[in-house]
């Protein structure tokens, strides 16, 4: 199979991923595409290629700022919603820095953040034993 089809493959599957996913699912997408294109660009810096690192750290501050923040409910999520939405700026800033002065420590420090808000997802999203549903369908999204 040629690059340009595996793309296209790669491209769809993703569509047909979002399309169906709960707002839960949509939420760990946007960290997965961020970290994704964090660690590629981390490997262009490497490279020399500044060009293509410019291109996806462009892409996860796009990810962080116009999908996480704005998924936040601040009336709903109060305090937790305040403290994350200062983070994911943060972590917008710390972006711009590592692009505008190679700087790889701020990639890392951005891409480990972003795990370890993930991972908290990740953990809330799993069924609660004991729950009026007897645990299985975990959370009650509504608005993200």
């Amino acid at each position: 199979m040629n690059r340009q089809a595996l793309k296209a493959y790669g491209q769809k599957s993703l569509e047909l991923e979002v399309e169906s996913a709960s707002p839960h699912k949509l939420i760990l997408l946007l960290f997965d595409g961020a970290i994704q294109a964090i660690k590629q660009a981390r490997f262009h810096m490497e490279n020399g290629n500044i060009a293509e690192k410019g291109r996806l750290i462009s892409k996860a501050i796009a990810i962080v700022d116009e999908g996480l923040l704005l998924a936040l409910d601040r009336t709903a999520g109060g305090e937790l919603a305040e403290n994350l939405a200062a983070l994911y700026t943060y972590c917008c800033e710390r972006l711009f820095v590592a692009n505008t002065k190679n700087d790889a420590a701020a990639l890392d420090e951005v891409a480990s953040l972003l795990g370890e808000i993930k991972s908290a997802w990740e953990e809330i999203g799993k069924p609660q034993a004991g729950g009026s549903d007897g645990g299985k369908s975990g959370l009650n999204y509504g608005a993200v």
